[in-house]
């Protein structure tokens, strides 16, 4: 009886909202029987059916993550369906309503930016995998000034890491510089969007604006594509973008020019879609 048995349903369906993505995650018994493959289905929809058009990824784990949404919120209705070996399916999940996080680069107003939040890096210099160019072009890192600089000339797709052989294995610094009229009387974000990481040794970056420290910030594991590839909105691309967004210190900021430091001090490459300064 059991070898003829359907999978059971996950149970306990979760999500977690991000920036661009939702993380999803279930309980199932995996061995009884055999589990092949976990099919996630989705809809923008509460109402939809399960077929090829709603299935946004097969997982063999407890876990599955959705992205590459964009900054703007999204609410999404999701199914799981079991997959055993032998092809059987489970009956589908209890339907599961999340939503991702809106960005700050949608929910706040521009200062400062380098490059557009489209998860591509190919407006910025040496991009797609030109990391060999690196030391050559910017010797002791990039120093980019909001409003007189340029992406293609003076911002690198890449920030290479102590790991890195071909950058002469050690750390480096990104300068961004941007004016201010008045310190704004509001919150001011900092947002990074990345293509793509190393996948094993992403290493981590400290912020640090005009010399009085951020926050230290553990890079996500990537894909190792973004170095040579420059478009994760591809169809089947192995890029796994990631973010980081956060409040920058008021007490730090101040009129006229102010510099926003990227150090890389551990960890191999990030590979940048873009970058700015937000008020909200």
């Amino acid at each position: 009886m059991t070898a003829n048995r359907r999978p059971r349903p996950v149970h306990a369906l979760r999500a977690e909202p991000g920036i661009g993505r939702i993380r999803l995650s279930w309980k199932g018994e995996p061995y009884e029987p055999l589990v092949d493959h976990y099919a996630i289905y989705g809809s923008r929809s509460s109402r939809f059916e399960l077929g090829p058009d709603t299935l946004v990824g097969k997982t063999v784990y407890g876990s599955f993550v959705h992205d590459r949404m964009g900054g703007a919120r999204q609410d999404w209705h999701y199914r799981v369906v079991t997959v055993d070996a032998a092809g059987r399916r489970s009956r589908p999940s209890a339907a599961l309503r999340a939503h991702s996080t809106e960005s700050v680069t949608v929910s706040g107003t521009a200062v400062a930016t380098v490059g557009e939040f489209d998860h591509r890096s190919l407006e910025l210099a040496l991009a797609p995998n030109g990391y060999a160019r690196y030391r050559d072009r910017f010797g002791e890192g990039p120093d980019y000034t909001f409003g007189t600089s340029t992406p293609a000339n003076d911002w690198a797709y890449i920030q290479p890491g102590p790991s890195d052989a071909w950058a002469g294995r050690r750390p480096s610094r990104a300068t961004f510089r941007f004016p201010l009229e008045a310190v704004p009387s509001g919150e001011t974000w900092l947002a990074i969007w990345l293509i793509d990481t190393h996948a094993s040794i992403p290493g981590t970056i400290e912020l640090a604006l005009n010399g009085t420290p951020v926050r230290e910030v553990q890079l996500e594991n990537g894909g190792t594509r973004g170095s040579l590839e420059g478009d994760a909105t591809r169809p089947g691309t192995p890029l796994k973008p990631s973010y980081v967004e956060l409040p920058l210190p008021s007490a730090a900021l101040r009129t006229g020019e102010n510099a926003l430091t990227i150090d890389k001090r551990t960890g191999s490459w990030h590979a940048y879609d873009a970058l700015g300064v937000f008020t909200r």
